[in-house]
């Protein structure tokens, strides 16, 4: 326990006098939906990001779920230089979600199980001063979902009959928006 105490402490005592940025998702907010993360420097032009998405909405409209847990850890490529113009990124991260998917919109069923999602980000970023800087962004990939489909009217009982997990895999977009971000 000591060592990863230690181990942890020289961690980010090294990270605070590099080029660290915390970052929040603005567009995500305005919908509720909190988008957090930090990105640090690794190399040259490369940074390494992580952030964490969750909606806590039980339902938009009373039925419909909308509840999911994302982790998104990710390396990107700065062409001009880091925090500064273009990039492009890849990520791969697992994701918990009570949620009704899109092709099940106006029916009575969603789905509770968790997946992961492996994808590219490409984005920009915009300097606003030596503190603060927005980055702009869109992403998606593949998404492999493991599920189980229940009712949501009341009906008892899976609307699936696979005896474990249910799959499904789909290309997705599922990540964007304005990460204002600020320099520690």
């Amino acid at each position: 326990m000591k060592k990863i105490f230690i181990i942890t402490v020289l961690f980010f005592s090294i990270q605070s006098q590099s080029q660290t940025f915390v970052k929040f998702n603005a567009a995500t907010a305005l919908l509720a939906i909190p988008n957090v993360g930090i990105e640090t420097s690794i190399g040259e032009k490369l940074t390494f990001s992580v952030d964490v998405m969750a909606s806590f909405w039980q339902s938009f409209d009373g039925h419909n779920p909308m509840e999911f847990y994302t982790l998104t850890p990710e390396v990107r490529y700065h062409f001009k230089e880091k925090y500064n113009g273009f990039y492009v990124g890849g990520n791969a991260g697992p994701d918990v979600y009570k949620i009704q998917k899109w092709n099940y919109w106006g029916t009575n069923q969603y789905e509770h199980g968790f997946g992961y999602r492996l994808g590219v980000t490409v984005g920009y970023n915009i300097k606003l001063n030596d503190k603060f800087l927005l980055d702009v962004f869109a992403g998606g990939g593949w998404h492999q979902g493991f599920y189980h489909g229940y009712y949501n009217d009341g009906t008892p009982g899976r609307y699936e009959k696979a005896p474990n997990w249910n799959k499904s895999g789909e290309w997705l977009p599922y990540r964007g928006g304005v990460m204002i971000s600020y320099k520690l």
